[in-house]
């Protein structure tokens, strides 16, 4: 399975852009799925900016494969040519999840290929201001959030993390099958984030993001046919 999640989110400059991506999908990611337990990877183009971010995501089945060895540990061995890929990386954040539940929408036989997340995500990372805003939270997830998501058009499924490794505490992964999808059943409920009455707006304005989430991503690799 793939309970295990492993985020990393950045940008890169124009000039580097083209030799990057055909480093990552090419080289980078291949090796890390090499490697016992890894799942799946899928590498998003982040919409909404410059078009120069970009969310890469790695799964396993449990957090264990990727602390054994840790991200840490990984950057101690890597190859000039790695540490020099890397670096062109700008703002870089990650962290290592693990989840916590999940919804399958409408959709879910449209992941793939395989378990890979949909052709796009909408990813949010953040913490909250105490336990009783985790308790609203989770409630909220639990019985209107996922409800929601299960009968949404052009859903495919949502993640409810926990995050292991990183400055955050929660996470949430929403997949659909477009971006048009995306835009036309599941951004309007969005809006209640903006409105006190309703249980997302209170619960909302008790989340601190970290920078550059939410995010909304379509997918680069595995490609997209059409």
């Amino acid at each position: 399975m793939d309970r295990g999640l492993w985020a990393i989110w950045y940008e890169i400059a124009d000039a580097n852009r083209a030799e990057y991506l055909a480093w990552f999908h090419g080289v980078h990611i291949p090796e890390k799925l090499a490697r016992p337990g890894y799942a799946w990877a899928a590498h998003y183009a982040l919409t909404g900016g410059d078009g120069h971010a970009y969310l890469a995501m790695f799964a396993a089945a449990s957090t264990a494969t990727f602390l054994n060895p840790s991200p840490a540990q990984l950057a101690q061995r890597q190859s000039a040519e790695t540490r020099r890929m890397i670096g062109m990386r700008q703002r870089a954040q990650n962290c290592i999840l693990a989840e916590e539940s999940r919804v399958d929408g409408p959709q879910v036989a449209q992941r793939g290929p395989g378990l890979t997340a949909g052709t796009v995500v909408q990813f949010g990372c953040y913490a909250t201001a105490s336990s009783a805003v985790d308790d609203d939270l989770g409630a909220w997830y639990a019985q209107e959030r996922f409800p929601l998501l299960a009968g949404l058009p052009g859903c495919i499924g949502a993640r409810k993390l926990l995050v292991s490794v990183g400055t955050q505490k929660h996470a949430i992964l929403h997949e659909f099958v477009s971006l048009a999808a995306r835009d036309a059943h599941f951004a309007p409920h969005e809006a209640d984030a903006h409105k006190p009455e309703t249980w997302m707006g209170r619960v909302r304005p008790q989340l601190t993001h970290a920078p550059g989430s939410p995010m909304v991503g379509r997918r680069l690799w595995p490609a997209v046919a059409g």
